[in-house]
């Protein structure tokens, strides 16, 4: 995958690369380790920069706001029963519902997020990191739309052997519903090999994503236009691609570069001692205590974030109403037109190197999920219970 908010983002996608491939480097894993690290904190310290910039231009009185940590998705949507302003009969019915019973309401899915707070403890924004296993299924899907087509050409070179071998056209030919199951599978069989041996390439494109990194602005017309403003006139901001969504889920959705800054990122790098943060990740305290400039290397000068526009009413639609954000996921998951096993794989792929990035391992040998396998989310789980010096299975007996 091609993550447009890490500096890394090359280097990563090269190890993803070859892991897809099932040929990794030695170093791989080391060097993954090394990139998550380093790549999480810029992203982190870059999303609060421009949270601050865009926050305190729309609130600008001293003590105006104050940040907060959260973790789990209930503590955003418990601030939502502290607003006052714009509470239509249907806000109304929706925080009442959220009052009776928040379980209904997934209260406990977690999140990697900050939000800002005014006096009043009301929502003005909120930032977040996606979550490892949400870029895993993000790839799914990204990797499912690019292949489905080329699985299905090759599908199609099958069947029109197959009506060469009958002697009919091809538009004549008529395939027992289980046939085109099997024929679909040994498609999909020819196109995970031709990967593997470099006749079709993987490309950043497909398997781009400008998301990993997000801040919601809440405010109302009148102020999101204005943030939408500060932003394109911005010198060193660029909007590159803009979506109003209209429907059950309503906000404008912007992709913008920034750049980050290098050397104040590094300095908090050294006063936050992130090292002590991430020891448990197989690198020793000593090696990263020397300072986040000995691991950058070739990282990017700039970085994508998403900032999404909303007003309260939109938010709380789509925190507790009918464009729920878990909703959402769900029917993403559900709704995909190619379900083959190259794209879970690749799912699970992209997790087990998250996986091997935040464990206390650094050395992996072999790839444990190959490309043109099957595979259940037992094999995934048990192999990274393996990488934290876990049992791989509980067992009774």
């Amino acid at each position: 995958m091609y993550l447009t908010g890490f500096v890394h983002r090359k280097e990563l996608f090269q190890i993803a690369e070859r892991w897809f491939r099932g040929q990794p480097e030695s170093t791989d894993a080391r060097r993954l380790t090394e990139i998550l690290i380093t790549d999480g904190f810029i992203l982190g310290e870059t999303l609060e920069d421009l949270t601050d910039f865009l926050v305190g231009d729309l609130h600008q009185q001293p003590g105006a706001y104050k940040a907060q940590r959260i973790t789990l998705k209930g503590e955003l949507r418990n601030t939502l029963l502290k607003s006052r302003k714009n509470l239509t009969p249907r806000i109304r019915e929706l925080l009442s519902a959220y009052s009776r019973n928040p379980d209904y309401f997934y209260q406990d899915a977690p999140i990697n997020g900050v939000m800002y707070l005014s006096d009043a403890g009301e929502l003005l924004a909120v930032f977040r990191i996606k979550r490892p296993r949400r870029v895993a299924e993000k790839a799914n899907r990204r990797i499912a739309s690019w292949l489905f087509s080329i699985v299905q050409s090759e599908a199609k070179k099958l069947a029109k052997k197959r009506a060469r071998r009958m002697g009919v056209p091809l538009s004549l030919l008529l395939t027992p519903e289980e046939e085109m199951v099997q024929e679909f599978a040994r498609a999909e069989e020819i196109i995970s090999h031709k990967f593997i041996s470099g006749e079709i390439s993987f490309e950043p494109g497909p398997l781009t994503i400008n998301d990993v990194g997000g801040i919601k602005i809440v405010g109302s017309p009148d102020e999101l236009a204005r943030i939408e403003d500060l932003l394109s006139r911005c010198e060193n901001c660029e909007v590159v691609e803009r979506e109003c969504l209209q429907g059950l889920y309503n906000a404008v959705n912007l992709i913008v570069e920034v750049p980050w800054n290098r050397e104040q990122v590094c300095k908090r790098y050294e006063e936050k001692k992130w090292w002590k943060h991430v020891g448990y990740r197989g690198l020793s305290e000593a090696y990263l205590s020397r300072g986040l400039e000995f691991l950058l290397g070739d990282a990017a000068d700039t970085i994508r974030l998403e900032v999404i526009l909303t007003t309260f009413p939109d938010l709380v639609e789509s925190e507790l109403g009918n464009s729920i954000h878990e909703k959402r996921i769900i029917t993403q998951r559900d709704n995909k037109d190619y379900k083959g096993n190259i794209p879970l794989n690749i799912e699970f792929l992209v997790e087990y190197l998250f996986a091997v990035g935040f464990s206390p391992s650094i050395e992996v040998s072999p790839i444990p999920i190959h490309l043109w396998g099957r595979y259940l989310p037992d094999t995934l789980f048990s192999h990274i219970r393996r990488l934290h010096n876990v049992p791989p299975q509980d067992l009774f007996y």
